[in-house]
């Protein structure tokens, strides 16, 4: 009997191992894989409307809707979006991906436009409105106009104001601004409340958002497609960019945006972008 006892007792703590070995291993294992997906993306932490370090930006929140849909945890690579940005992320390996670009960058393989926008107008409500390069106004208002990158280049509205030879009116805001204040874009915006200049030209989604920012004190009006003609274009198409090699991972991601559809396009007008492309009203 004792015999019986002792290998009934053996059995049972073999038994007792096994299952906590297996138990451990279907534990372990379903934990590693759950946790194994990471969606590692660039982007700058000091950014609004697009992105900053406490996952404000409307970047961040579209991220999050993606991840969801693969089933993977975000990493951000925080990193300033200024010249040799793509470079020093993406292509460099640090991340994957990269929620905001030009549609068909040349150095990077990019998915389906996901919003176009377009610059726009801001001027104080009060004010009338400026709808137009030909409004003749301009010629004597103050104007605030973007200056893109290190070197200052002209984007094309301060091209579009050359051309009708308004120049000596100008005043120019850097896009990337004084980085030790938050959101360096926001200047020329608060420049048009506070006085300063009577009118801005800004990119689209930093208009909507910092207009609205300022409650109802500011308009804005997107230019017309019209008034740049076909070489000055005034909108553009906004695409997420993996690296050239990476064909699979941008189909995939593409494939999410296509499928939550409303749900970014919720988040956009959540954050005031001006759209000149077709907006979903599905769940609306």
């Amino acid at each position: 009997m004792a015999g019986k006892a002792l290998g009934s007792t053996r059995l049972r703590g073999r038994k007792f191992v096994l299952a906590a070995v297996l138990g451990g291993l279907l534990c372990c294992g379903s934990s590693a894989n759950a946790a194994e997906r990471e969606l590692r993306v660039c982007a700058d932490p000091n950014n609004l409307p697009f992105s900053n370090q406490r996952g404000e930006g409307f970047e961040n929140r579209i991220v999050e809707v993606l991840a969801r849909e693969l089933e993977a945890r975000v990493s951000y690579v925080w990193w300033a979006q200024r010249r040799g940005f793509f470079r020093n992320t993406l292509k460099a390996g640090l991340c994957d991906l990269v929620a905001g670009a030009p549609a068909g960058m040349e150095m990077l393989l990019t998915t389906a436009p996901y919003y176009r926008s377009t610059y726009a107008f801001v001027t104080r409500a009060r004010d009338p409105e400026v709808a137009s390069f030909d409004d003749p106004r301009l010629r004597t208002m103050k104007i605030g106009v973007q200056l893109i990158g290190d070197d200052g280049a002209n984007p094309p509205p301060v091209a579009a104001l050359a051309q009708r030879g308004i120049i000596g009116n100008l005043k120019g805001y850097p896009v990337y601004g004084d980085y030790a204040m938050p959101n360096p874009p926001a200047r020329i915006v608060e420049a048009v409340a506070r006085g300063e200049i009577d009118v801005a030209l800004v990119w689209g989604p930093l208009a909507g958002y910092f207009a609205a920012e300022d409650g109802a004190r500011l308009r804005v009006t997107p230019v017309p497609a019209s008034e740049g003609g076909a070489n000055l274009p005034m909108a553009y198409d906004i695409s997420m960019g993996v690296r050239r090699k990476d064909e699979a991972f941008r189909d995939e991601i593409e494939a999410a945006l296509v499928k939550h559809r409303p749900e970014i396009d919720a988040i956009l007008a959540a954050y005031h972008v001006p759209r000149t492309d077709p907006v979903s009203t599905a769940g609306q």
